[in-house]
């Protein structure tokens, strides 16, 4: 969700400002993909690179996650939204992982989307931790090394459970991966659009969607397929 900082600075604005901007605009985002039948839907909020920005961002940005779980937990229940969250736990604060915590059990029975809220994640972090895992289990002789695939692996991962993700969209015109899902997004479509996200609604959402429809997806082979998931 890149570009807010940028919509900030060109209205004069500071960057937590463009920050509060992009998270009015989850919901909406949020609530079509439910209505869309999106099976799962991640969204990448701070990243474990996140922390060299400056303090008083760092704190800001903490505060608007509490905040903005508080306010959105409702919304979920509604929707019948499952809300998981994957990323390392150390360095963010009891308050925020307590919000984190009982948004996750609050809607624990729900049964349509799952909302996955990327905080303080990185895709390397993620495989290292995922690796150290699967060693364990090896060195305690639960796990022959000879056994281990690529369902071994992403069992390991945090995201175990949910789909590969099919469409990755990326706002603001960036075009690098930036340490997310690097193991799941292997044959996921990509879209860029020149969009900030705070300017990125409904519309924006089904123009990235009907992009992913139109094209042939063939997965090495030479037929094609448009599985139904999108995260």
């Amino acid at each position: 969700m890149d570009g807010n900082g940028r919509w900030a600075a060109a209205r004069g604005l500071p960057r937590i400002a463009g920050h509060r901007e992009g998270a009015r605009r989850v919901r909406g985002v949020v609530e079509e993909c439910a209505r869309l039948g999106v099976e799962a839907l991640t969204l990448y909020s701070f990243s474990s690179e996140n922390w060299k920005r400056p303090e008083d961002e760092v704190t800001a940005l903490m505060e608007l996650a509490r905040h903005q779980l508080q306010l959105e937990r409702q919304m979920m229940l509604a929707n019948n939204i499952c809300f998981r969250r994957i990323g390392r736990r150390q360095g963010l604060s009891a308050p925020v992982l307590a919000e984190f915590d009982r948004t996750e059990d609050e809607t624990s029975n729900c049964t349509g989307m799952t909302l996955c809220l990327a905080m303080n994640y990185g895709s390397r972090q993620e495989m290292v931790d995922a690796v150290r895992a699967i060693a364990l289990r090896v060195r305690r002789g639960d796990l022959d090394p000879a056994a281990i695939d690529e369902e071994t692996m992403s069992a390991a991962l945090e995201t175990h459970g949910l789909p590969d993700p099919d469409l990755l969209v990326r706002t603001a015109g960036e075009r690098r991966l930036s340490n997310f899902l690097l193991w799941q997004v292997s044959y996921a479509e990509i879209y860029v659009t020149d969009v900030l996200w705070p300017e990125f609604k409904v519309p924006e959402l089904q123009a990235a969607i009907a992009d992913f429809a139109a094209r042939r997806r063939t997965y090495g082979g030479l037929g094609g397929a448009r599985p139904a998931a999108a995260t």
